[in-house]
């Protein structure tokens, strides 16, 4: 049925979930939809979106016969269901092999390759990784140079299987990374490698070796979530909650015809691009297209992306606001792009002006959501089929069920709050995860209501009459560059370890391309005399997720507090909209201009601009993520 407005998914819920039969793993999800569209295209995947006409493509049958060989590989190696497959890939064919046959063997880990060695060291060491995953040796690539620089720190690894980018190459190419490989091996011979594809080869393609019966109830796979410095903060999923996400995500994007086709451009590593762009469209009976193996990162993707939707009929693409604002540096002119109905924002706030105009200039439907890792995915989205109200995350799921509430002191739960008050979100349904692996990072994590335990996503928003939710802030203080979540945590421990800083405090600064990017105010210990280069010399060379290096740093005499002490950070994010704010007038020119950034009660952070302005200055200003109010 078409979903259009809440009581549509009151509709949906008068059918108890139990008689909808989902299937119980993601494994027999697959298989379900490759009994259903044997040959129906499944998979293809573009290496080099500037020759769109070179693409490999998998059907039904034949991407069910590669994962399941993957889970028949780990097996063999006596892989237990509770044990750990860690992969590091960019985009391909086998990263979805290595993800949906390693859950079918036993848990997946997907870890950001682009993170330093010792952070990876971190996330597998915390995780008790039993497989590696990785890129083959492969020029202009330094996944294995990371991955062996830190194998003598990863007692529990076993196994490493090398990916290789051969199947996709001309041949000379070929026996150039097959030699280049070999060569890298009998320098680590100590290591167990092995390559995936000839491993694969090996095994058998029908049905799993281990004749495992897999429980919704067990864990699927692990991700990393908010911050890396410290103890990392991996979360645990559960079959049954990625299959239930992807099957209520399809209800809420109703209505759809049969062979859509999916647009891959973030990364795999990321709960969006293995089950909007992968798990949701094959339960459908749709198909994926991967576009070059570093998504929208890869060279000419941007720039080519309309021709690749011309070519390959896209219907369908999940982006961040940095996407969509690049690609509109990019004329659609006279392509042919009818087939692209829809796109899907969430991971940061997406300017109202950069909405607007995207969807004049291409005509398509942008539909926002929210979600996050704990929820399996996604939590809300703006209905294809209804009203799309631009800024708001729109109507919850099917049978997830999520509230705006207010905590006490103690943070426990105190009331729910009225319609347009903003409250804390939690959320609370099949989809919720099974908990972190570190015990102490669940403290907090859940809220009992009603005798009900409840997930506190940390998010601040409200819900208005008609069943919509709005965001008003981030509690836990993530900044989201370009999609991109950075814990202030790992800035602030790098700049609170130089000897002459005594507080500091990371926040995001409105950025009109990225939605936000890190800056950090540091005050000094008392005698102490260190300049803002220095500190940003020190934290470039101390921090080593490039992307959470500060823009700029603040020296400042001392940062703000509450009345018990606590840094306040509101404050911060305040000022740096206000320098926002103030370098916009003054680039327009303008005078005796009014302008303030409020803490609105129902809206979270508000700038007001009071006066007479021109459409090119509003336009400028409504660039930007943070909310606006005009006063004329």
């Amino acid at each position: 049925m078409a979903t259009r407005c809440l009581a549509d998914i009151h509709a949906i819920e008068q059918v108890p979930l139990a008689s909808r039969n989902l299937p119980a793993s993601t494994y027999a999800a697959l298989r379900a939809a490759a009994d259903r569209h044997p040959a129906a295209l499944a998979l293809r995947f573009v290496p080099d979106v500037r020759d769109l006409q070179a693409s490999h493509a998998w059907s039904y049958s034949e991407l069910l016969a590669e994962i399941t060989r993957v889970a028949n590989t780990l097996n063999a190696i006596a892989l237990g269901k509770d044990d750990v497959v860690a992969f590091l890939l960019p985009n391909l064919p086998e990263t979805h092999f290595v993800i949906w046959g390693g859950e079918a063997a036993g848990v997946v880990m997907a870890v950001n390759p682009l993170l330093e060695a010792e952070q990876i060291a971190k996330l597998l060491r915390a995780a008790n990784a039993r497989v590696v995953v990785t890129l083959a040796p492969t020029p202009g690539t330094d996944l294995w140079e990371k991955i062996s620089s830190i194998a003598d720190d990863l007692p529990s690894v076993s196994h490493y299987f090398w990916v290789s980018m051969a199947p996709y190459v001309a041949p000379a190419q070929r026996e150039a990374l097959q030699q280049l490989g070999e060569q890298r091996r009998a320098e680590h011979a100590a290591l167990d490698i092995r390559w995936l594809h000839h491993s694969m080869q090996a095994q058998a393609a029908d049905a799993l070796d281990s004749g495992r019966d897999i429980q919704g109830s067990d864990l699927s796979s692990l991700f990393c979530t908010g911050g890396t410095t410290g103890l990392p903060k991996i979360a645990r999923r559960t079959h049954a909650s990625e299959v239930f996400n992807a099957w209520a995500m399809s209800e809420n994007l109703q209505p759809q015809a049969q062979g859509q086709v999916y647009f891959c451009g973030l990364p795999l590593f990321h709960v969006n691009g293995q089950l909007v762009t992968g798990l949701m469209p094959w339960m459908r009976g749709d198909s994926v297209l991967i576009g070059s193996a570093q998504g929208y990162r890869g060279d000419g993707v941007l720039e080519n992306f309309w021709a690749l939707v011309e070519r390959y009929r896209v219907s369908f693409f999940s982006g961040v606001p940095t996407v969509y604002s690049s690609l509109l540096q990019y004329p659609v002119g006279g392509r042919d792009i009818g087939s692209l109905k829809y796109a899907l924002c969430g991971a940061a706030p997406m300017p109202v002006a950069l909405f607007n105009t995207f969807e004049q200039v291409t005509g398509v439907r942008i539909l926002e959501g929210y979600g996050l890792t704990e929820g399996a995915c996604v939590s809300s989205s703006n209905p294809a089929d209804g009203e799309r109200r631009v800024g708001s995350i729109g109507l919850r799921l099917a049978y997830q069920q999520m509230r705006a509430v207010v905590l006490d002191d103690d943070g426990g739960y105190l009331r729910d709050a009225p319609t347009n008050e903003a409250g804390l979100l939690v959320i609370r349904g099949p989809n919720v995860f099974a908990g972190y692996i570190e015990a102490a990072h669940n403290q907090s994590v859940w809220i009992e209501i009603d005798g009900e335990q409840w997930l506190n996503t940390g998010d601040l928003g409200r819900q208005d009459a008609d069943g919509y939710f709005w965001l008003t802030g981030r509690k836990k203080e993530l900044i989201i560059r370009g999609g991109h979540n950075i814990d202030p945590g790992q800035i602030e421990s790098v700049l609170q370890s130089h000897p002459d800083v005594g507080l500091c405090a990371a926040v995001g600064s409105p950025d009109a391309h990225a939605g936000e990017v890190p800056v950090a105010y540091v005050q000094l210990r008392v005698g102490a005399v260190v300049s803002e280069a220095q500190l940003q010399a020190f934290a470039s060379e101390h921090i080593s997720e490039r992307a959470a290096v500060p823009k700029r740093i603040h020296v400042v005499e001392a940062l703000p507090t509450t009345a018990v002490g606590k840094l306040f950070k509101p404050a911060l994010q305040q000022q740096e909209i206000r320098n926002t704010l103030q370098a916009e007038v003054e680039r327009a020119g303008l005078r005796n201009l009014g302008f303030d950034v409020v803490q609105d009660a129902s809206r979270g952070l508000l700038a007001r601009i009071d006066g007479q302005v021109s459409a090119a200055f509003r336009e400028a200003i409504e660039r930007y993520a943070f909310k606006v109010e005009w006063i004329d």
